[in-house]
């Protein structure tokens, strides 16, 4: 067997890479697992970009770890020396009754953000690119931007590696045990045993297998990400003019989108917020069709009459929802002394990232966070879980 561990984290995307960087700078010895390879793309934490925002329409509650979350992306971007955020400015557009424009206004209220509020008129005069409706307005905050999922995985990976992190590709979980009377776990791999006193679960959309017992019910959601040369050429879609945007159409309907932020051949990326199919990891279809294509491109056109000028590109992704959307980030119900979980993020946990690996670290080294995650509780889910991980 081999030696045993302060803390194992299982699953190295966006918030287990995150859990392994805070734990390994605090000094704990740390063992991290993923069952592929450094920055795949199987998951959910890729596509090149994810945006950032603070005004945020889900929650006021969000706010605190937004803030926090701002700080520890520019610390990672100075200790990696990897540019992981650019803030580009951000508008929330729909009607003013909308959620995306009425929670956005009540986050930036409840916390004092700074923000501006624009009628349709206006939106055209500062953002050519878009054409709202009459009746639509935005909330427009110059804090917003977008993260880079695949530079942020792999900054941290880095981090985590050089404060003396092991950390083990290819060697998926088979299962995980809670040892008895308070002494740790225990996990296993095609490769090997480890023990460790303390366990982090990352899971991604892998969350209904390695969490079977938490008793969520977790929903897995594929979803297509697009990316399209805008007609004309992206110049106007500079990350300087053009911002990151989310609009929510009369039916309720969320589209989101970038800058084209790789430059003139990487074109301008754009998407369905929701809209998804279910799925498996096992079962995602991978292909995007020329239906989904087409239906992408009328959505976005009427907001942005020149972006679907040529398609390019498109890449699969998965969502692991929880039924209200809000995350599940706890000390694991049925085995509090040993077990802690970060799952559920529901299509918007990455701009959290930094912030969730603080919140982990704290769990596991102390059982405690003085972060706000109590709106995370798994309690509000679902009855008492069963004990034990993967069967």
């Amino acid at each position: 067997m081999s030696p045993s561990y302060d803390v194992i984290v299982l699953g190295l995307g966006g918030m287990g890479s995150a859990a392994a960087h805070h734990l390994a700078a605090r000094g704990a010895r740390v063992l991290g697992l993923e069952k592929f390879g450094p920055v795949h793309q199987r998951g959910s934490s890729h596509g090149g970009s994810r945006i950032t925002r603070q005004s945020y329409f889900e929650d006021p509650a969000y706010v605190p770890l937004l803030l926090r979350a701002h700080e520890l992306y520019a610390r990672l971007a100075r200790d990696s020396g990897r540019r992981v955020a650019t803030l580009c400015g951000g508008v929330m557009v729909g009607r003013p009754g909308s959620r995306t424009v009425a929670g956005a206004l009540r986050s930036a209220r409840t916390w004092d953000l700074p923000h501006e509020m624009l009628d349709a008129k206006e939106i055209r005069r500062r953002f050519p690119t878009l054409a709202p409706a009459a009746d639509e307005v935005a909330l427009y905050e110059a804090r917003a931007g977008f993260v880079r999922p695949e530079h942020t995985v792999a900054a941290q990976l880095q981090l985590a590696g050089q404060s003396g992190a092991a950390l083990h590709f290819q060697e998926p979980v088979t299962r995980w045990e809670a040892l008895p009377g308070g002494r740790g776990v225990r996990v296993h791999t095609p490769d090997d045993t480890y023990t460790a006193g303390q366990l982090v679960i990352c899971p991604g959309a892998w969350a209904p297998r390695l969490l079977a017992g938490l008793g969520v019910p977790f929903t897995i959601e594929r979803q297509v990400m697009y990316w399209f040369a805008p007609a004309g050429g992206t110049a106007p879609y500079a990350p300087e003019q053009h911002p990151v945007y989310i609009w929510e159409d009369a039916a309720g309907v969320q589209i989101y989108g970038f800058p084209a932020i790789d430059g003139p051949d990487g074109g301008a990326k754009v998407a369905f917020f929701r809209k998804g199919t279910l799925c498996t990891p096992e079962n995602i279809d991978r292909t995007v069709h020329e239906d989904e294509v087409r239906a992408m491109a009328a959505q976005a056109a009427r907001l942005l009459p020149t972006l679907p000028g040529r398609f390019l590109s498109a890449a699969t992704c998965m969502y692991s929802n929880t039924p209200d959307e809000h995350f599940v980030i706890t000390r694991h119900p049925a085995h509090p002394d040993a077990v802690t979980v970060a799952c559920g993020f529901s299509g918007h946990g990455f701009k959290f990232v930094p912030v969730v690996g603080e919140i982990l670290a704290d769990l596991a080294l102390t059982g405690e966070t003085g972060h706000p995650i109590e709106l995370f509780d798994p309690g509000r889910l679902t009855a008492a879980p069963v004990p034990g991980g993967v069967r």
